[in-house]
């Protein structure tokens, strides 16, 4: 059984996938596995992941029909057996010492999850370099090649992860804040197998992230806290916005609202209820009211207003816990009136 199983779905990243595999061929932790999920690639992913396959057999392929991201690391999770687990998108990369660090903290502190973060330097200098027409696709990280002393790395162990787990933006350079858990995408932890593995990702929606972290928050895990950012996050530089993909975006958004909060709804104590919808469910509301801007007919917005309507029916606009979720609330009453005749 080897220690860590990096779970990598791969669809269209021929581009990228290279960098992605060298990035785990090149640890300095050598016990380890990477499921390679094919989800029906039709470029040339395929020939790369069996080329990687053939000169180092720690590279499994999982080949599948195309089901989405969340089917691809379900397919994954099904075929791994490492003793902790690590997601990772094809199109990014980690340090080379992310898996001897983290695998390290989960020993040394017995946790159930090390979370650590993303360089925050790297996406916005290629941002920037995309905006300019310079390449992207060449730029080497200068943290990539840090060395940590790993004995030396400082942590915050805790057994409340809801206490340092946030969707509220912060600035990253402020020293208080810099053991806070930010946001919920799954790449940024080891988890332990025996955590995650009867929680699987929901199918077919995006922003999958964030139910399924909300449904790991509610296991109480241990949880080791570094902020060394060991992954590195390739941007989608794609700026078209249109009606029907914004509603989508809503849509995926109210469901993953939904599922965590009917799932809060029945396991969360008050404490972690309470938290959750402060530091977590509000935020994604926010988020999902802001797509109606950009719905552009009667019919994208009618649609809107039947999933917000369905989360006030719900009781997940309930007890907004600050001013601006109140003053949201509000907007959001005023604009499902029509779809909602109930709504006061």
């Amino acid at each position: 059984m080897p220690a860590v199983s990096v779970i990598i779905p791969i669809y269209n990243v021929e581009k990228y996938l290279r960098r992605c595999l060298d990035s785990v061929l090149n640890q300095t932790f050598s016990d380890w596995e990477a499921i390679c999920v094919n989800d029906g690639s039709p470029d040339g992913s395929a020939a790369i992941l069996s080329e990687y396959a053939a000169k180092d057999d720690r590279f499994k392929i999982v080949n599948k029909e195309n089901g989405g991201l969340s089917d691809a690391r379900n397919a994954g999770m099904q075929v791994a057996k490492g003793e902790y687990i690590l997601y990772l998108d094809s199109d990014d990369f980690i340090h080379p010492q992310t898996l001897e660090i983290t695998y390290y903290l989960a020993k040394h502190d017995n946790s159930d999850i090390v979370s650590f973060t993303y360089d925050r330097i790297y996406r916005p200098q290629l941002m920037i370099r995309h905006k300019l027409g310079l390449d992207t696709d060449g730029v080497v990280p200068s943290r990539f090649f840090k060395k940590y002393d790993i004995p030396k790395i400082k942590t915050v162990v805790t057994d409340d992860v809801f206490a340092f787990s946030t969707e509220r933006a912060h600035n990253p350079f402020n020293p208080r804040k810099k053991w806070l858990i930010k946001h919920c995408q799954v790449w940024k932890n080891l988890y332990r197998r025996d955590l995650i593995e009867d929680t699987p990702f929901i199918k077919g929606i995006l922003f999958e992230d964030f139910p399924w972290w909300s449904a790991v928050m509610l296991k109480s895990p241990s949880v080791t806290i570094c902020a060394l950012p060991l992954y590195f996050y390739v941007p989608n530089f794609g700026g078209i916005v249109l009606s029907s993909k914004q509603l989508r975006i809503l849509q995926n958004l109210c469901d993953g609202i939904k599922e965590a909060y009917l799932l809060y709804k029945e396991k969360a104590t008050d404490y972690q209820m309470q938290q959750w919808s402060k530091k977590f469910k509000w935020y994604f509301i926010k988020w999902a009211f802001r797509k109606i801007k950009y719905l552009d007919n009667k019919s994208d917005l009618e649609a809107a207003r039947k999933r917000f309507c369905e989360l006030e029916k719900l009781g997940a606009l309930d007890n907004p816990p600050a001013l601006w979720a109140k003053k949201l609330h509000c907007k959001v009453r005023k604009f499902i009136k029509e779809s909602c005749p109930d709504v006061k």
